[in-house]
């Protein structure tokens, strides 16, 4: 269904009101009354100036006017009053409510016009209360929609977050040191996903840039892995819209490149930096790299030939993403993830 677009202004504001004092009659009668009278004062003072023939010149408007501002039911009073008035003082012959065969011509002219009026205003302020309804319904849909979909998202991040403890658990016992890391590693992975799930994705659905995407997950990672010394910075030359079905395997393979980092590149230091540098590679390309200041990857490293899970996951990942991940080795590392715009 789609959301009517609410007036904008005062002048809005005002017609989403219409008709007003409405629970109080009294004032809307005075105030039709007011009208009425400055509506004969105006036909009396323009009656020399008008030529024979237009006798309700200015009571159209105050018929309209009350209509509109005080309901249907003011706007026939002052129509009935304006006739009336009509009749007697501009309608020949004058001063008599006499029918003949021109006053009830103009009578039936009169009556036709200002039905016509009334029925129009009663029928536009009817559709104005129903899309009021309707906008009301639609704004309160909306907000239960995102209510819902952030309590799914927090029950999501808090299962993730609980079956990453179960494995905790399970790791104390285990004698296995093989069997420990793979545990302690899993556990690791899952806790990760719960902490950025909430930040996954849009209610309405908006396409997140991958800077506000890559900057939490950074903290959350550094974190997590308990050493206070480690400092990390987004660098963003021109970013991108990150879609929501490469979110997941983005952050597990920043996280991955990031952990690495920590793990081997700063493995006897107390300090260190880590720079996530994204750019673009030309109008189809995005990279996205996880630079170091540690001891770098030893010569002759290959991803295909290492032991480590958590790389071949990060490459395998960026394959499912058509993209590719790679180790270069120098001064520090560089884990450089190669995808799609």
């Amino acid at each position: 269904m789609p959301i009517q677009r609410a007036p904008e202004g005062a002048a809005g504001r005002l017609i989403q009101r219409l008709p007003i004092a409405v629970d109080r009659p009294g004032l809307a009668l005075a105030c039709t009354l007011a009208c009425v009278a400055a509506g004969f004062v105006v036909r009396w003072l323009a009656d020399s100036l008008l030529p024979p023939g237009f006798p309700y010149v200015s009571f159209f408007p105050v018929v309209i006017l009350t209509s509109f501002l005080f309901g249907v039911r003011m706007g026939t009073i002052a129509a009935v009053l304006c006739g009336l008035l009509a009749w007697y003082f501009f309608i020949p012959p004058y001063h008599t409510l006499t029918l003949t065969g021109g006053s009830t011509v103009a009578l039936l002219f009169y009556v036709f016009v200002v039905a016509t009026d009334i029925a129009l205003v009663h029928w536009m302020q009817h559709a104005n209360r129903n899309l009021a309804r309707e906008r009301e319904l639609s704004r309160a849909l909306a907000d239960t929609r995102e209510l819902l979909f952030n309590e799914l998202q927090h029950r999501v991040s808090n299962n993730l977050q609980v079956a990453a403890g179960l494995l905790s658990v399970q790791k104390r016992q285990v004698s296995d040191a093989a069997a420990r890391a793979a545990l302690d590693e899993a556990s690791r992975r899952l806790a990760l996903i719960g902490r950025i799930s909430r930040q996954l994705y849009d209610a309405g659905g908006a396409t997140r840039k991958m800077r506000e995407f890559l900057e939490p997950l950074c903290a959350d990672v550094v974190e997590a892995s308990g050493r206070t010394g480690i400092r990390c910075t987004i660098n963003v030359a021109e970013d991108a819209p990150l879609s929501s079905d490469a979110a997941v395997p983005l952050a597990l393979i920043v996280a991955e490149a990031m952990a690495n980092a920590i793990e081997h590149g700063f493995r006897d230091r107390d300090a260190g930096h880590i720079e996530v540098h994204l750019a673009r590679n030309g109008e189809d390309m995005v990279t996205v790299e996880v630079r170091d200041d540690g001891h770098g990857v030893p010569e002759g490293f290959s991803i295909e030939a290492s032991d480590s899970l958590g790389l071949r996951i990060a490459t395998m990942l960026a394959g499912q993403l058509n993209g590719s991940f790679d180790l270069i080795g120098g001064k520090g590392t560089i884990a450089r993830l190669v995808l799609p715009a």
